[in-house]
């Protein structure tokens, strides 16, 4: 090739702060794309290899600095690229600033169906509302004899309540399953109201959408009426969930964006054995669905690059709306309109031996 170029690729990520350990993963992903391109010679763009080179810097789970941070790297160190942060709240707040200075946001972090906030986004994950939507029918098919079911939600915020509004949604379709609502606010300050709530429900099946530290709260004190028979956790999805309840996740059931083991048709880049073979062997320890997600962001980036031939917004996104494969997270399509990812499919996981075991 002629020459080499650099693409600076900036984002903003929690290293400190309550979104600590999903930001290092997230960001622990994306250095794992970073050495995988500029192993192979980089990204072509025309006749030219161009190396890629990452900038991030901590927004201590802070929406303010995640601003800040966001702003700094599109106009001080101007990012050819802009990739999103973890959570909901904080992407949505980057969404933002990309809005305001005309840029794309390429999202492996935030899920909530609103996260976009009037910006254009790439994003590799599936919406909140779809978390929870397979699993009516998986009780159907499973445990049919359960029928009643009690969401325990955060209504702090939007994500907890599409994946309710989406769980509810499909099981009124399948017409086979009440569903009652407990609300509470995030963070949790007690558990005791819920579980009196609960407890007055007598539900058969216990939902919880809350942040990672509310459910966990939640489960350890396991303080369920007789009635219940199957727990759902929206958190289960992570390793970090058993490592925190130990025996107590036994049989928990939840949602999750990807599971080692899985292989997909048309697919670009390595596939998932190499994936958690390297991640371990550079970070010591395993990848969960937040650290595929920010390395296939990077790959889906690398192709969109690629067929666009350019590093400009526009075409880009142009591309990214065509792009229809996969990588090791599974299908990329997304609706070129709204940015909302259509291809990937959520899993549901239970907890099973200490591991997770893929359900549906």
């Amino acid at each position: 090739m002629a020459g080499t170029q650099e693409i600076r690729a900036g984002l903003s990520i929690s290293l400190t702060g309550r979104f600590v350990g999903q930001g290092q993963q997230a960001l622990d992903g994306l250095r794992l794309w970073e050495s995988y391109i500029n192993d192979r010679g980089g990204i072509a763009v025309g006749s030219k290899s161009n190396r890629v080179r990452l900038l991030a810097y901590d927004d201590g789970s802070s929406v303010a600095r995640a601003r800040e941070n966001a702003t700094r790297l599109l106009r001080t160190d101007a990012v050819h690229v802009l990739l999103g942060p973890y959570s909901s709240a904080l992407t949505r707040a980057v969404a933002q600033v990309a809005r305001d200075h005309n840029r794309v946001l390429w999202n492996h972090g935030g899920a909530a169906d609103d996260v976009a906030n009037g910006a254009r986004l790439v994003s590799t994950l599936s919406p909140a509302s779809d978390y929870l939507r397979g699993l009516p029918q998986w009780l159907v098919r499973e445990k049919p004899e359960l029928r009643s079911i009690a969401v325990a939600y955060n209504v702090r915020g939007s994500f907890a309540s599409q994946i309710v509004r989406g769980l509810s949604d499909a099981a009124s379709d399948l017409g086979h399953h009440s569903v009652q609502r407990v609300a509470f606010r995030s963070p949790l300050q007690g558990e005791r109201p819920v579980l009196e709530e609960l407890s007055r429900l007598q539900p058969e099946i216990v939902v919880l959408a809350g942040s990672f530290d509310d459910e966990i709260r939640l489960l350890r004190a396991r303080s369920w009426p007789a009635s219940v028979s199957q727990v759902v956790a929206v958190a289960a999805g992570v390793s970090a969930f058993h490592t925190e309840l130990g025996d107590a996740a036994e049989g928990v059931v939840g949602p999750s964006q990807w599971e080692p083991g899985l292989d997909f048709a048309n697919m670009v880049g390595p596939d998932w054995a190499w994936f958690v073979a390297s991640f371990r062997s550079r970070f010591g320890y395993a990848p969960d669905y937040i650290g595929a997600g920010s390395f296939a962001i990077g790959m889906v980036l690398a192709e969109c690059i690629q067929h666009a031939g350019s590093l400009d917004d526009a075409p880009l996104s142009g591309a990214a709306g065509q792009l229809d494969c996969a990588t090791l997270y599974g299908r990329f399509h997304i609706d070129p309109a709204s940015g909302r990812q259509v291809g990937h499919r959520v899993l549901l996981v239970q907890w099973r031996d200490g591991r997770t075991m893929l359900l549906a």
